[in-house]
């Protein structure tokens, strides 16, 4: 009988491997796509729209404007900073199915004033507004993670003690923090390699 070898994860990159290693994410148990999801620096959006030949919408749950009442050291901000808040789901335009919860953590005043107006008005992804504008980014994963669906469980018509895999990554834009964003999805979703 032949013996199958668990595939090689060293091929990631080591800020990758650590990020899901100390999520308690076996890289080998993952699926293709979900490996992609968990670790490319790629736009979620683009990359969904692939997969699932489907144009993705989003779904805005809640967006304000707020003043911080603790640090946020990844992004270099102290109390009282003004962020915008944001949480979103990445949904299929036709099976209305909703794929990705995000929440965004977005320093206003390190964005472009027309990139800010447009994200707090419109219905576009974070994504697809970078591209609208032309918006040069560097995106670094920073945490990976399991974590039981709880009270986001009726998103996905799932139960609450069913795990979500999720992905934390800063965006830079001149050099400077501009974003932090959390990706959510059921770790029943994904499975099927094409």
């Amino acid at each position: 009988m032949q013996q199958i070898n668990p595939p090689d994860t060293s091929t990631l990159r080591p800020d990758l491997q650590e990020s899901l290693t100390h999520g308690h994410i076996d890289p080998s148990k993952l699926s293709t796509f979900q490996r992609i999801i968990l670790t490319t620096d790629g736009t979620l959006t683009e990359i969904l729209e692939a997969y699932l030949f489907e144009k993705i919408q989003i779904v805005k749950l809640s967006e304000e404007v707020i003043a911080i009442s603790q640090d946020i050291l990844p992004l270099d901000l102290e109390i009282g900073s003004e962020i915008i808040e944001r949480k979103v789901l990445l949904q299929g335009k036709i099976s209305r199915n909703n794929w990705i919860y995000a929440e965004s953590v977005i320093v206003p005043n390190r964005l472009d004033e027309k990139y800010r107006e447009r994200l707090l008005k419109s219905k576009e992804t974070i994504g697809r507004l970078w591209l609208e504008h032309r918006v040069e980014t560097f995106k670094e994963i920073v945490y990976s993670s399991l974590e039981q669906a709880g009270d986001l469980a009726g998103y996905f018509k799932i139960k609450p003690e069913d795990i979500l895999l999720s992905r934390t990554y800063r965006a830079f834009s001149n050099r400077k923090p501009i974003m932090m964003i959390t990706e959510k999805f059921p770790e029943s979703y994904f499975l099927k390699d094409f």
